[in-house]
């Protein structure tokens, strides 16, 4: 028997499954991919409570990030790049908390309240939780 290895169209990235993930304080259990991608863009600022959202991300070339870019945002990550590089130099914005390892990401979603960001399924428990996407 040999070694199976799934890969994305076009020999991209491992498949792995990735999941939107909140600090459990937020009251948020779904969001339309409209509203995610405003999140993301760092356009949507506060969840409906008034609560702050703090946005974390891995790095552009981290394999889960490209995943759920893709599979999530429906976008690519040089597309959430450029906005975020436009909202820091227009001044009209800001760039969100880039993380090195999914360990860290898990970590500050997990202390800081208002926080989102993504994450293997394996990686939810009781000090974050998911958010369905529709």
């Amino acid at each position: 028997m040999g070694l199976v290895l799934s890969v994305g169209e076009g020999g991209e990235d491992p498949v792995q499954d990735v999941v939107v993930a909140v600090h459990p304080g937020v009251s948020v259990t779904r969001l339309a991919r409209n509203e995610l991608r405003a999140i993301f863009a760092m356009r949507r600022r506060a969840w409906p409570d008034g609560t702050p959202i703090r946005v974390y991300v891995l790095p552009d070339d981290h394999p889960l990030h490209r995943t759920f870019c893709k599979r999530i945002l429906h976008v690519y990550p040089h597309q959430l790049r450029r906005i975020w590089d436009r909202n820091v130099y227009s001044g009209t914005g800001q760039a969100p908390v880039e993380v090195d390892d999914v360990k860290t990401l898990h970590a500050r979603i997990a202390a800081n309240p208002g926080a989102i960001g993504y994450l293997p399924p394996e990686w939810i428990d009781e000090q974050v939780k998911s958010v369905e996407v529709r």
